[in-house]
């Protein structure tokens, strides 16, 4: 064979190996639907809450499951029955098994109305197994700071006396306790499924 195309020819195959390479990293990195997190992945920061049965509840005690993390409020009239409606039929996508690996916790930015008790028969409605969870509003301050939760409250003339406008975000964190995804309300139930999978493969 001449020498001058096999050269060429190997010149062109390394290229074509390059492209190839340069196309599957871009894929990987581009594959998460929600918004991802750049590595190094920040540590989520813990904080502790109180249940309903007055027990204390740890975020860092979650490692090993994947969480999905929302704040809202019992009286939202419309965007947390539908967050939670949603992560509801995420749940559902996975088997008995897989599912008991993802864990949807519901932290108020109303601790005026909702007490522990209340937060968790709110999520109740939805799902038996999703953690609803209130304190201190001192202690909820800090938690709606370091997850960067706007909080703003409006009168209202309804009988519910005001209503809360807030972050309307989920927030994905992994088995090892780190930010790797942030859903926007326009999230699909299907991105976010996509997205949870993704992560417990990964890990």
């Amino acid at each position: 064979m001449d020498r001058k195309l096999l050269l060429v020819g190997l010149s062109a195959a390394v290229l074509l190996a390059g492209m190839a390479l340069g196309t599957v990293l871009f894929s990987r990195a581009s594959e998460l639907r929600g918004a991802a997190y750049a590595e190094p992945y920040p540590v989520a920061a813990d904080f502790e809450l109180t249940r309903s049965d007055g027990t204390l509840f740890r975020l860092s005690e979650m490692q090993g499951r994947v969480v999905l993390l929302f704040f809202g409020y019992t009286a939202c009239p419309d965007v947390c029955p539908t967050a939670l409606a949603e992560l509801k039929l995420v749940l559902e996508e996975f088997g008995h098994d897989q599912a008991e690996d993802v864990q949807v916790v519901f932290v108020t930015v109303d601790p005026a109305r909702d007490d522990p008790t209340r937060v968790q028969e709110y999520v109740n409605h939805f799902n038996a197994g999703f953690i609803g969870l209130s304190g201190a509003e001192p202690n909820l301050v800090k938690i709606w700071n370091e997850y960067g939760i706007f909080r703003e409250t409006v009168n209202d003339a309804s009988a519910a006396g005001y209503q809360i406008n807030h972050t309307a975000r989920v927030t994905l964190i992994d088995r090892r306790g780190r930010l790797r995804v942030s859903f926007g309300f326009d999230a699909t139930v299907d991105d976010i499924v996509h997205d949870v999978k993704l992560i417990l493969k990964q890990d």
